[in-house]
Protein backbone atom coordinates (compact mmCIF):
# COMPACT_ATOMS: atom_id res chain seq x y z
CA UNK A 1 0.00 0.00 0.00
CA UNK A 2 1.10 3.57 -0.31
CA UNK A 3 0.77 5.50 2.49
CA UNK A 4 2.12 9.15 1.13
CA UNK A 5 0.38 12.09 1.48
CA UNK A 6 -1.39 13.69 -1.21
CA UNK A 7 -0.71 17.55 -1.28
CA UNK A 8 -4.50 17.80 -0.73
CA UNK A 9 -3.93 15.31 2.18
CA UNK A 10 -1.15 17.40 3.57
CA UNK A 11 -3.11 20.53 3.10
CA UNK A 12 -5.94 20.01 5.44
CA UNK A 13 -3.51 17.98 7.93
CA UNK A 14 -1.79 21.21 8.25
CA UNK A 15 -4.58 22.98 8.48
CA UNK A 16 -5.97 20.88 11.23
CA UNK A 17 -2.69 20.51 13.16
CA UNK A 18 -2.24 24.45 13.08
CA UNK A 19 -5.95 25.38 14.69
CA UNK A 20 -5.46 22.27 17.28
CA UNK A 21 -1.60 24.18 18.23
CA UNK A 22 -2.93 27.97 17.93
CA UNK A 23 -6.55 27.20 19.71
CA UNK A 24 -7.21 23.68 21.18
CA UNK A 25 -4.44 22.81 23.28
CA UNK A 26 -4.35 26.07 24.98
CA UNK A 27 -7.61 25.82 25.56
CA UNK A 28 -7.81 22.61 27.66
CA UNK A 29 -7.21 23.93 30.98
CA UNK A 30 -10.17 26.41 30.36
CA UNK A 31 -12.32 23.42 29.39
CA UNK A 32 -11.12 21.61 32.51
CA UNK A 33 -12.22 24.09 35.00
CA UNK A 34 -15.60 24.58 33.00
CA UNK A 35 -16.35 21.05 32.86
CA UNK A 36 -15.85 21.13 36.76
CA UNK A 37 -18.64 24.03 37.27
CA UNK A 38 -22.08 23.46 37.49
CA UNK A 39 -24.33 20.53 36.91
CA UNK A 40 -23.01 17.39 34.83
CA UNK A 41 -24.25 17.89 31.52
CA UNK A 42 -24.04 21.16 29.87
CA UNK A 43 -22.64 23.18 27.37
CA UNK A 44 -19.12 24.24 27.37
CA UNK A 45 -18.78 27.89 26.77
CA UNK A 46 -14.76 27.23 25.35
CA UNK A 47 -16.24 24.57 22.96
CA UNK A 48 -18.75 26.85 22.13
CA UNK A 49 -16.12 29.64 20.97
CA UNK A 50 -13.66 26.92 19.52
CA UNK A 51 -16.81 25.85 17.21
CA UNK A 52 -17.37 29.08 15.79
CA UNK A 53 -13.25 29.69 14.97
CA UNK A 54 -13.29 26.19 13.49
CA UNK A 55 -16.10 27.14 11.15
CA UNK A 56 -14.90 30.58 10.38
CA UNK A 57 -11.53 28.39 9.17
CA UNK A 58 -14.04 25.92 7.15
CA UNK A 59 -12.65 22.85 9.23
CA UNK A 60 -16.33 22.39 9.41
CA UNK A 61 -17.70 18.79 8.93
CA UNK A 62 -14.80 17.73 7.53
CA UNK A 63 -16.24 13.70 7.66
CA UNK A 64 -18.78 13.76 5.30
CA UNK A 65 -17.55 11.81 2.19
CA UNK A 66 -18.68 13.34 -1.06
CA UNK A 67 -21.84 11.04 -1.54
CA UNK A 68 -24.53 11.27 -4.35
CA UNK A 69 -27.18 12.28 -1.78
CA UNK A 70 -25.80 15.31 -1.07
CA UNK A 71 -26.94 18.49 -2.42
CA UNK A 72 -25.84 22.37 -2.60
CA UNK A 73 -28.31 22.44 0.48
CA UNK A 74 -26.66 19.53 2.35
CA UNK A 75 -22.69 19.17 1.69
CA UNK A 76 -20.03 18.40 4.05
CA UNK A 77 -16.11 18.90 3.36
CA UNK A 78 -15.75 16.63 0.41
CA UNK A 79 -13.16 14.59 2.13
CA UNK A 80 -12.59 10.86 1.26
CA UNK A 81 -12.55 8.56 4.57
CA UNK A 82 -8.55 8.02 3.39
CA UNK A 83 -8.21 11.77 3.39
CA UNK A 84 -10.35 12.66 6.74
CA UNK A 85 -8.72 9.51 8.59
CA UNK A 86 -5.67 11.41 9.62
CA UNK A 87 -7.70 14.37 10.69
CA UNK A 88 -9.45 12.26 13.11
CA UNK A 89 -6.10 11.17 14.29
CA UNK A 90 -5.10 14.57 15.01
CA UNK A 91 -8.54 15.62 16.60
CA UNK A 92 -8.42 12.52 18.79
CA UNK A 93 -5.40 13.98 20.69
CA UNK A 94 -7.35 16.00 22.96
CA UNK A 95 -10.63 14.29 24.09
CA UNK A 96 -12.85 17.01 22.97
CA UNK A 97 -11.29 18.39 19.95
CA UNK A 98 -13.47 16.52 17.89
CA UNK A 99 -16.79 18.45 18.70
CA UNK A 100 -14.92 21.90 18.11
CA UNK A 101 -14.70 20.72 14.33
CA UNK A 102 -18.29 19.05 14.34
CA UNK A 103 -16.94 15.95 13.67
CA UNK A 104 -17.94 13.81 16.53
CA UNK A 105 -20.16 10.60 17.85
CA UNK A 106 -23.23 10.09 17.39
CA UNK A 107 -23.51 13.30 15.63
CA UNK A 108 -21.35 12.29 12.75
CA UNK A 109 -22.95 8.66 12.30
CA UNK A 110 -26.46 10.52 12.45
CA UNK A 111 -25.77 13.04 9.77
CA UNK A 112 -24.92 10.09 7.44
CA UNK A 113 -27.55 8.57 7.87
CA UNK A 114 -29.82 11.58 7.67
CA UNK A 115 -28.12 12.77 4.26
CA UNK A 116 -28.27 9.74 2.60
CA UNK A 117 -31.70 7.87 3.71
CA UNK A 118 -33.78 11.21 5.50
CA UNK A 119 -36.56 13.11 3.44
CA UNK A 120 -36.19 16.54 2.36
CA UNK A 121 -37.99 17.70 5.38
CA UNK A 122 -36.44 15.16 8.01
CA UNK A 123 -32.96 16.75 6.57
CA UNK A 124 -34.13 20.66 7.28
CA UNK A 125 -35.45 19.59 10.63
CA UNK A 126 -32.69 17.68 12.03
CA UNK A 127 -29.56 17.41 9.51
CA UNK A 128 -29.71 21.49 8.95
CA UNK A 129 -29.58 22.01 13.23
CA UNK A 130 -26.88 19.27 13.44
CA UNK A 131 -24.19 20.10 10.42
CA UNK A 132 -24.78 23.89 11.88
CA UNK A 133 -23.60 22.15 15.20
CA UNK A 134 -26.93 23.68 16.81
CA UNK A 135 -28.29 20.79 18.14
CA UNK A 136 -26.50 17.47 19.40
CA UNK A 137 -27.97 13.91 18.74
CA UNK A 138 -28.04 10.58 20.64
CA UNK A 139 -27.73 6.72 20.01
CA UNK A 140 -30.09 5.04 22.23
CA UNK A 141 -30.83 0.95 22.20
CA UNK A 142 -33.18 -0.86 23.86
CA UNK A 143 -34.19 -4.46 23.42
CA UNK A 144 -37.37 -6.24 24.67
CA UNK A 145 -37.33 -7.35 27.86
CA UNK A 146 -33.49 -6.89 28.59
CA UNK A 147 -31.59 -3.26 29.31
CA UNK A 148 -28.44 -2.11 27.37
CA UNK A 149 -26.35 -2.97 30.36
CA UNK A 150 -26.17 -6.36 31.81
CA UNK A 151 -28.19 -7.26 35.26
CA UNK A 152 -30.17 -4.32 34.89
CA UNK A 153 -34.09 -4.61 34.21
CA UNK A 154 -35.68 -2.96 31.67
CA UNK A 155 -37.05 0.28 32.07
CA UNK A 156 -40.65 -0.53 30.34
CA UNK A 157 -41.88 2.23 33.07
CA UNK A 158 -39.81 4.89 31.95
CA UNK A 159 -40.65 3.92 28.34
CA UNK A 160 -44.47 4.07 29.27
CA UNK A 161 -44.82 1.34 26.40
CA UNK A 162 -44.83 -2.44 27.00
CA UNK A 163 -42.26 -4.32 25.02
CA UNK A 164 -44.17 -5.65 22.18
CA UNK A 165 -46.38 -2.82 21.75
CA UNK A 166 -44.87 -1.44 18.98
CA UNK A 167 -44.99 1.83 20.36
CA UNK A 168 -42.35 4.56 21.31
CA UNK A 169 -41.84 7.85 23.28
CA UNK A 170 -41.01 11.43 21.88
CA UNK A 171 -39.95 13.60 24.39
CA UNK A 172 -37.21 16.02 25.63
CA UNK A 173 -34.36 14.74 27.87
CA UNK A 174 -33.03 16.27 30.76
CA UNK A 175 -29.30 15.43 29.76
CA UNK A 176 -28.08 17.57 27.59
CA UNK A 177 -29.57 21.26 26.73
CA UNK A 178 -28.57 20.78 23.21
CA UNK A 179 -30.44 17.80 22.54
CA UNK A 180 -34.36 18.64 20.76
CA UNK A 181 -35.72 15.44 21.67
CA UNK A 182 -34.98 11.81 21.60
CA UNK A 183 -37.43 9.08 20.05
CA UNK A 184 -37.22 5.17 21.40
CA UNK A 185 -38.36 2.48 19.55
CA UNK A 186 -39.99 -0.22 21.25
CA UNK A 187 -40.75 -3.36 20.19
Amino acid sequence: MDFDMSDRQREWLNRVQAFMTKHVRPAVPTYHQQDAQGERWKVIPVIEELKEKARAEGLWNMFMPPSEHEDDEFRGAGLTNLEYAMLSEEMGRIGFASEVFNCSAPDTGNMEVLIRYGTKEQKREWLRPLMDGKIRSVFLMTEPAVASMPGKPAPKTLLGATAGSGKGICGRTPVMPVWSSITLPVR
